[in-house]
């Protein structure tokens, strides 16, 4: 292999260049999609635990009156932070749209771009572990076995069905 064909300054080395940037950036968009907080019944970023999957959750580990209102709680405190993460990310992805339609991709500002979703991912991740840890403290050792049981199942059954 020469040298010409790969110093930086021939246009096969720039398109190196640029290409990887582009994978690196669909790769942080795609964690981000896959990643963003769920919209569904129970509210953004919730999952198994919001809305009437919360109840259902605490239906079949019997909950009590008092572990209900704990949980509810947890979880409507939560609910503000979590539509505030799922915007900020909203906002990346459109950032990363944008980026892409320019005539000329600059690479610089996609790496930005993807470490910010990346912070933006973690800070998502840590606060919903946070809403899990606050939960588990709600429930005995014994509703949380049931719970984690039923969220196996539910996942096979899904699983199943992908097929």
């Amino acid at each position: 292999m020469s040298s010409a064909r790969t110093s930086p300054g021939t246009p096969r080395a720039l398109r190196l260049v640029v290409a990887s940037a582009v994978i690196a950036l669909a790769g942080g968009l795609s964690q981000a999609v896959l990643a963003a907080p769920h919209e569904g019944h129970g509210g953004p970023g919730m999952g198994m635990f919001g809305g009437r999957h919360a109840e259902h959750m605490l239906d079949a580990v019997n909950a009590t009156p008092e572990q209900r209102a704990q949980v509810k709680q947890i979880l409507q405190a939560a609910k503000a932070d979590m539509a505030a993460e799922r915007s900020a990310g909203r906002q990346l992805r459109e950032q990363g749209q944008a980026l892409f339609a320019q005539p000329t991709v600059d690479a610089r500002a996609a790496e930005t771009l993807r470490q910010q979703m990346m912070a933006q991912h973690d800070q998502a991740s840590k606060r919903r572990l946070q809403v899990m840890l606050e939960v588990s403290r709600v429930l005995t050792p014994e509703q949380r076995k049931t719970l984690s049981d039923r969220m196996t199942q539910r996942r096979a059954t899904m699983e199943r069905h992908r097929v």
